[in-house]
């Protein structure tokens, strides 16, 4: 099946379909992979999103992401998630945010980044 000129595998095609986003819109700007999951950050205009997703969804664990612009508060969602954590936005217009992630007490964090 082609839409807007994508194509989408149909059952036993060589090629798989795209990963449905995380739940940022944007375009993918930074993937951190750490031994439980990956963080993954998003651009899009002026603002920034993160998500934290389990390498493998499961039973309910501990998750994290954060994402702070420069100058600003960070925003944290942290819990008991069974597949990711997030997402969480900022407005970084103009500005580096940093984002960290975590996923059953192992995680990583980007240091700055889009500035």
């Amino acid at each position: 099946m082609t839409v807007a000129g994508l194509t989408a595998a149909g059952p036993g095609s060589a090629y798989a379909a795209p990963p449905a986003p995380a739940g940022c819109s944007g375009r993918p700007d930074k993937t951190v992979k750490f031994a439980t999951g990956e963080l993954r950050v998003y651009k899009k205009r002026g603002s920034a999103c993160a998500v934290t997703l389990a390498k493998r969804p499961g039973p309910r664990r501990s998750m994290s992401v954060s994402l702070q612009a420069r100058g600003g508060r960070a925003k944290i969602d942290k819990g008991r998630f069974t597949r990711k954590a997030g997402p969480v936005t900022v407005h970084a217009h103009n500005r580096c945010v940093r984002a960290s992630g975590q996923v059953s007490g192992v995680g990583r964090s980007t240091g700055w980044i889009l500035c």
